[in-house]
């Protein structure tokens, strides 16, 4: 299974070169290093990583029904440090993240909400072509310029390195579908606010 993913991500590498800029530019580029975004206090009591698609419903339909108790209840609250992951199944995936990954850490959580809120709409269209512009009018709204987000779609080596990232975590963690979950270390498939919340409670009786 994760060749499968292996392979996904080097197709959405691939369809992502036409945008790119020539490879040729400098002689040696500098090493990119991709890290991971998150919400809650460091020292939280329980640790959760999510690893999730742009493009996978089941994780636009955690993002609606599960992650705003998630974040008002455990996040906000302290008791949990919450980790994204992005997992890249397609090349529209993987461009979500490099928008998403554009309005640097203030403004990640909020295109992320944007890419899932309105992913019927963005990801919908066959066309490559119409789908970067959808991302590009959710990048404006977050309050990018056409400057920024041509230099986001242009990054072939952070396009390459974000794949890297992905491939070596989803490696690490077993991960086989999204979404999934790390909770305190042990994998998780996708569930109800009800079953992370006994999850979750569990662990802090502890």
């Amino acid at each position: 299974m994760l060749q499968k993913f292996a392979a996904a991500a080097t197709v959405a590498l691939i369809g992502l070169l036409p945008l790119a800029a020539p490879a040729q530019e400098t002689e040696a580029p500098a090493t990119v290093e991709i890290t991971d975004f998150a919400l809650g206090a460091a020292d939280a009591p329980v640790q959760i990583t999510e690893y999730a698609s742009f493009t996978c419903p089941h994780c636009a339909t955690f993002h609606a029904n599960v992650w705003p108790r998630l974040k008002s209840e455990y996040v906000d609250t302290g008791k949990v440090r919450f980790t994204y992951r992005e997992v890249y199944f397609d090349r529209y995936g993987l461009w979500a993240a490099m928008v998403a990954r554009c309005g640097g850490e203030m403004r990640y959580f909020g295109i992320v909400d944007m890419l899932f809120d309105q992913q019927q709409e963005w990801a919908a269209s066959d066309d490559p072509n119409v789908v970067v512009g959808n991302l590009r009018t959710i990048g404006k709204s977050a309050g990018l310029d056409d400057a920024a987000l041509d230099a986001c779609f242009k990054d072939g080596a952070k396009a390459e390195a974000m794949v890297a990232h992905f491939e070596t975590n989803m490696a690490a963690d077993g991960i086989e579908g999204t979404p999934s979950f790390m909770i305190d270390g042990e994998k998780h498939s996708n569930m109800s606010f009800e079953d992370m919340k006994a999850i979750i409670d569990a662990k802090l009786a502890e």
